[in-house]
């Protein structure tokens, strides 16, 4: 089983670099899919000593559109069985990868979710976004008769063709909404597990904000009822 992971990036000079390490130190991906998103800090001249490397594909959107067209794109260049996607911030660990994979390796899913709310470890930070990404998640269960614990992780992985024959069309943070109910509505067998967690701050560079929690109850509402 091939794995490729897909980073989307948007001004991360701080953290790219380490990132890509802690990636590469699990030994699991066979490929790294790095797609920067117009970012105007020093992050592409981090990205221009990757662009030789037969194991990493750089990518690069001339002007921001959003992490989810970031994703598009990535997926767009995948070539692994399976996809993980990865933030380029330091808030998801690389280290949980085993976990992740280990119910698709199994044969008993085709989707795993990595849930910061099935009680690992984490930071103790920004008690609104944990009441966003709360009320987010139950409107998800209840449009969507599921159970999900954490429907706005960052961690998705995924047998590429899952997705293949799913129309994506996010372009920023409702990606997590769109991918959420496209695979609920085709009834793929979803897993969660628990996962490490280590939010940013805004002060550190965190970039989701109360605009996204909107647009993310709106796609939730439009994806019932439209592919």
């Amino acid at each position: 089983m091939e794995v490729s992971v897909i980073i989307p990036i948007y001004n991360e000079e701080e953290t790219l670099q380490k990132i890509i390490e802690r990636v590469w130190d699990t030994e699991i991906p066979q490929e790294i899919i790095l797609v920067d998103d117009g970012s105007v800090d020093g992050t592409r001249d981090i990205l221009n000593q990757y662009e030789d490397r037969e194991d990493m594909k750089v990518i690069y959107h001339q002007k921001n559109q959003g992490k989810g067209a970031a994703v598009r794109t990535g997926l767009d260049n995948a070539s692994g069985d399976v996809v993980i996607i990865q933030d380029a911030d330091l808030e998801y660990d690389p280290r949980d990868y085993p976990e992740l994979l280990r119910p698709i390796q199994e044969g008993v899913a085709d989707v795993v979710y990595g849930s910061r709310f099935l009680g690992a470890s984490r930071r103790v930070a920004m008690f609104w976004h944990l009441v966003a990404n709360k009320m987010l998640t139950l409107m998800t269960n209840i449009l969507y008769d599921t159970i999900l614990t954490d429907m706005e992780t960052g961690y998705k992985v995924f047998k590429r063709e899952i997705v293949e024959d799913i129309p994506l069309h996010a372009k920023r943070f409702e990606f997590e909404p769109e991918f959420t109910a496209k695979i609920l509505k085709r009834n793929v067998r979803i897993f969660e597990v628990p996962i490490t967690f280590n939010p940013r701050d805004y002060e550190e560079g965190k970039k989701i904000g109360l605009s996204d929690a909107f647009e993310a109850v709106w796609a939730l509402i439009k994806y019932r009822f439209v592919d």
